[in-house]
């Protein structure tokens, strides 16, 4: 809309400087002038019709072409389109759960997903691994409490790390004496417990940190505090499992991006060619069904595929 009335702005001084010019100039030019005018006021319009609609959105976006369509947060090139999820057997890569949405990130997809995979294997306990986009401590908590054991690689976010200073995994937590152990040794005691949009964590710091000789590799403020979580004990037990299972996203990348990078190839460059979320979601299904049915028969051939499916 700055554009525009910039655009405008322009054309009106250059109707003062047509005045200037012979009639038959004048003429000509005022006439293509005041068209122009006219076409970006009519697109102005459009605009402010437009704002209303964003102004009248919950996440502020509207998209033309496709009112379900979402940007793409998690891809990082501002795609508008689908967050598609699926959860992949790691023993045949068969498709065993899916869904389409248009949330912009992964970090609440964990525990639906996970759980969807386990009632269609009809199992009780399940590991689900997840690459780093899917860690959000209340979903690992949520799969912990289902018998869902899961493993997702943590994200470092921490301004400390970033800077060369220590991060928080330089603090080693004793669960015995419920105290952290920081690079030169002192301990950080629980000095206080807070609750911030609720959830609850607990601080903790040590008394000698101006005088250590170590500071200037971990805080600029008078004490290098550290926040636990009421229930960081699943975060540290579910580090663990990654720290003994070191494969666990080579497994992940072979499992679950073997499957969207042959649906994406016979896809196409367009991939989705349906709108809204509906229609969309059926797409899905239908390449899904595709791709499931394919694998079934590279495993056990077409005709015990044929007699299961009439069976």
């Amino acid at each position: 809309m700055k554009e525009i009335e910039s655009s405008i702005n322009q054309y009106l001084t250059e109707l003062d400087t047509a005045d200037r010019h012979e009639p038959e100039i004048k003429q000509a030019r005022t006439e293509r002038l005041h068209q122009k005018i006219a076409k970006l006021q009519t697109q102005m319009k459009q605009l402010a019709h437009i704002k209303e609609q964003l102004d009248d959105t919950p996440d502020n976006q509207l998209s033309q072409t496709d009112p379900d369509a979402r940007s793409m947060r998690t891809r990082g090139s501002g795609i508008v389109g689908y967050n598609v999820q699926t959860a992949v057997d790691t023993k045949h890569h068969l498709i065993v759960a899916h869904e389409v949405s248009n949330d912009g990130n992964d970090r609440d997809q964990l525990f639906n997903m996970a759980t969807q995979a386990r009632d269609a294997m009809g199992v009780k306990e399940l590991t689900a691994i997840g690459d780093r986009g899917y860690y959000k401590n209340t979903e690992i908590l949520a799969c912990d409490q289902a018998n869902i054991k899961a493993i997702v690689a943590k994200s470092v976010t921490s301004n400390a790390t970033s800077d060369g200073r220590f991060g928080k995994d330089d603090f080693i937590y004793d669960a015995s004496n419920d105290v952290y152990r920081c690079p030169a040794g002192q301990q950080l005691i629980k000095r206080m417990t807070v609750v911030e949009r609720g959830i609850t964590s607990h601080k903790y710091w040590a008394s000698g940190c101006k005088t250590c000789p170590l500071k200037s590799q971990c805080t600029p403020s008078p004490q290098r505090r550290v926040s636990r979580w009421e229930n960081e004990a699943v975060l540290d037990e579910m580090q663990r499992r990654l720290d003994h299972f070191p494969q666990a996203m080579r497994i992940r990348r072979e499992t679950v991006e073997h499957t969207f990078g042959t649906i994406k190839f016979w896809m196409g460059t367009q991939h989705f060619l349906m709108r809204t979320l509906k229609h969309v979601a059926t797409e899905m299904s239908l390449h899904v069904l595709a791709y499931n049915m394919k694998r079934m028969i590279k495993i056990i051939g077409i005709a015990p595929l044929m007699q299961a499916v009439q069976g």
